[in-house]
């Protein structure tokens, strides 16, 4: 493995400016990634788990990551790995299981069947764009398909609401109503896919009304209850902690396009999360969506992830979390850590855009040869 002094000088070059140059076409942290948590077959690996786990979150997300990076070789295997253990050999048959590593029998294999509705529209958004942005039918055809199947499994049409996607197939339909997860579906990705079919855009503006009316002090949960007699209450099983989850809400607020039509509201309703980050010097770990009582300090992957709401709120937090997050990178076998970092270091680089439609705008296509 690399040392942390390599991540380091990549921080310490590639912070310097807000935007990558034609020669600076490669994305070292992308490969430091790699190097730390791919297998040679393309399966990202939870290191700091007993099991050694995989997860379908980490597989779509390095999917996204390798696009970004222009990465067609990793792409490939990180697909077919996921393909031939997550989804039983089909992604047009199964969504993917979301957990796979060793049993308590020493056997390596799913863990845990259910999908993970967050990680199977990264994984259909991201086949999408492969599909246009490299001119691969198969992968557009097959991000389709897997798109389609998520929203057979998984929508529901809810009393008072409309149209939502449980965030899996199982266990979250409790007597009290439905729950929902805020970080699981972003706008930018709903956007795309609001091209294809009026029900994404429904789904959409609902999920604008869960991250407005679940978030009234601008702080966002982790989890919330939508009732049965319809109106938004505390998670049962979570209540209304945000932290581990709800950092990816800010995360992606903060990376809609300038003309998307619903990122003023929103990232003027999450102020209270950059005002508070500003106020402590560092993101807080956990903070009460109800009362906006808050403790912990953050990781430095929750510094990264707030980078681009910071940066497009103008916040003078910015470079002091910018800071922070050269100052003090990740362990190794950080991979939550370490795929926030890629998200958010990314965006701040303009290594990636999303157009106001949810077209993923990487900079390979104007700054680098294919």
């Amino acid at each position: 493995m690399r040392t942390f002094g390599a991540l380091a000088l990549f921080l310490i070059v590639g912070l310097g400016s807000r935007g990558i140059s034609a020669a600076e076409c490669s994305w070292p942290a992308w490969d430091h990634y790699k190097h730390a948590m791919m297998s040679a077959d393309g399966r990202i690996i939870d290191r700091s788990t007993e099991q050694m786990i995989s997860t379908s979150e980490g597989q779509s997300y390095s999917l996204f990551f390798a696009l970004v990076a222009n990465d067609r070789a990793s792409f490939a295997r990180i697909l077919e790995w996921t393909r031939n253990n997550l989804a039983e050999g089909s992604l047009d048959a199964h969504l993917p299981a979301w957990q796979w590593g060793r049993s308590a029998s020493g056997k390596w294999q799913v863990l845990d069947k259910n999908n993970a509705s967050d990680a199977d529209l990264w994984l259909a958004y991201s086949l999408l764009e492969a599909g246009r942005l490299w001119d691969v039918p198969e992968y557009a055809a097959q991000g389709n398909n897997l798109l389609w199947r998520s929203a057979a499994q998984s929508l529901r049409t809810l009393p008072g609401l409309g149209l939502m996607l449980l965030p899996g197939n199982f266990g979250f339909e409790p007597p009290e109503g439905w729950r929902f997860n805020p970080s699981y579906l972003p706008p930018a990705m709903l956007a795309l896919f609001a091209q294809k079919a009026s029900i994404w855009a429904e789904l959409a503006a609902n999920q604008q009304r869960l991250l407005i009316e679940g978030s009234p002090k601008g702080f966002a949960p982790d989890w919330l209850l939508w009732r049965t007699a319809g109106g938004w209450a505390p998670d049962p099983v979570e209540n209304s902690a945000g932290d581990y989850d709800a950092i990816r809400v800010y995360l992606w607020v903060g990376t809609l396009a300038e003309d998307a039509p619903n990122r003023h509201t929103l990232q003027q309703h999450f102020t209270p999360m950059v005002k508070l980050t500003e106020k402590l010097g560092y993101p807080p770990e956990s903070v009460n969506a109800l009362t906006g009582t808050y403790s912990g300090q953050g990781s430095v992957g929750f510094s990264a992830a707030m980078l681009p709401l910071l940066a497009s709120t103008d916040s003078p937090a910015f470079a002091v979390q910018r800071a922070r997050v050269h100052d003090h990178p990740p362990a190794e076998d950080a991979y939550y850590s370490r795929s926030l970092m890629l998200f958010g270091l990314g965006w701040t680089e303009q290594r990636y855009r999303f157009d106001k439609n949810g077209q993923l705008l990487p900079a390979w296509t104007h700054t680098c040869q294919n």
